[in-house]
């Protein structure tokens, strides 16, 4: 190979570490929001952060502030491991127990909803990342009363509805449910257990069987929409979503939490179908290494085989491979000026 070709080749070489690393250090968006039936994020999300039109969300919005609504696809638990109950307490069910979303727990009977029968019902969850986990619906007893603080004593015991690794149609995920007969205001508890990482995603969709008679609130509620993909794309600009998914908030909420199996040194992953992914209670999952401020926070992306480089180590390959096609041109020169090129 001559030195020109060896220059052409190591330049090559040199350029992909470069690209790659810019790849690793774009934001990613995260992660989704049940959108059929309309979770209480997405509706006040659609409605407008700085001016929502709803007493509910104008509420929402005065206790959490408009940031909590343009990160509407962010109201998870990094660490969650399936610990659901031991890392949420009563009352916070809606915000995850996370400070940044404790809007979403005001107890109100007003809050927009969605018209819901029962029998077979297809649920639409809005995933702007996708990644393989199981989905669990939960559905508040018989007696419910949106008035109080929801607790976990509110949900039925065992799931109405649960599914892994859903179809992913048009950006959302979509599944079948048989719901209960229900009757009047209740509330659908989502719970969205990534398989590829210990993060785990929450949601309340306020919804009506029959009538609406309202409660608590002096009147019907109104009724929810979810939002439209332009207005997901008019709201990116003003998410904090950026660090790896992830916001600002570093979810100090639940640092005192027991060591879960994601806080454990990192093992080999089992090899696994995507139809035989671990459920979402129960089953041990893969480490996540923490970012540059030590923050165990989860990874994004399509599915547990996209590959992940990090900035840093991508950076350091691309500055040798510079220095090396730089010592290669210089010996191509020389070379040329002996032979008179």
């Amino acid at each position: 190979m001559t030195a020109r070709r060896k220059a052409a080749s190591v330049a090559a070489l040199g350029f992909a570490p470069f690209a790659l690393a810019g790849l690793a250090a774009a934001p990613a968006v995260a992660h989704g929001s049940m959108t059929d039936p309309v979770s209480r994020v997405s509706a006040c999300f659609a409605e407008g952060p700085e001016s929502p039109d709803s007493a509910a969300c104008k509420a929402a919005v005065a206790a959490s502030g408009t940031q909590a609504f343009y990160d509407w696809n962010e109201v998870n638990i990094a660490n969650a491991a399936g610990n659901h109950k031991q890392l949420i307490p009563d009352g916070k069910l809606c915000s995850a127990g996370r400070d940044k979303y404790k809007g979403l727990d005001l107890p109100r009977g007003d809050w927009p909803s969605s018209k819901l029968a029962s029998g077979n019902h297809t649920f639409h969850y809005k995933a702007t990342a996708p990644h393989k986990g199981s989905f669990e619906l939960y559905l508040t007893k018989d007696g419910y009363d949106p008035s109080k603080a929801l607790k976990w004593s509110d949900l039925e015991e065992k799931p109405f509805a649960k599914v892994t690794n859903p179809k992913l149609v048009n950006g959302e995920y979509v599944f079948d449910g048989i719901v209960p007969n229900k009757s009047g205001r209740h509330l659908i508890y989502s719970i969205w257990q990534r398989s590829d990482s210990p993060e785990a995603f929450y949601t309340c969709s306020d919804v009506v069987f029959g009538k609406d008679n309202g409660s608590a609130g002096g009147g019907a509620a109104p009724v929810a929409s979810a939002p439209s993909d332009k207005e997901i794309a008019d709201g990116t600009d003003k998410s904090t979503v950026d660090h790896n998914g992830h916001g600002g908030d570093e979810h100090s909420e639940h640092s005192a939490a027991p060591a879960t199996p994601a806080e454990q040194p990192a093992e080999q992953p089992d090899k696994q179908s995507a139809g035989n992914a671990p459920e979402a209670n129960g089953a041990a999952r893969p480490a996540v290494a923490p970012d540059a401020r030590s923050e165990n926070l989860a990874e994004t992306g399509g599915d547990s085989n996209t590959p992940y480089i990090a900035v840093g180590g991508a950076a350091a390959l691309a500055i040798g491979a510079a220095a090396m096609f730089g010592t290669v041109r210089r010996k191509a020169t020389a070379t040329g000026g002996r032979h008179g090129r």
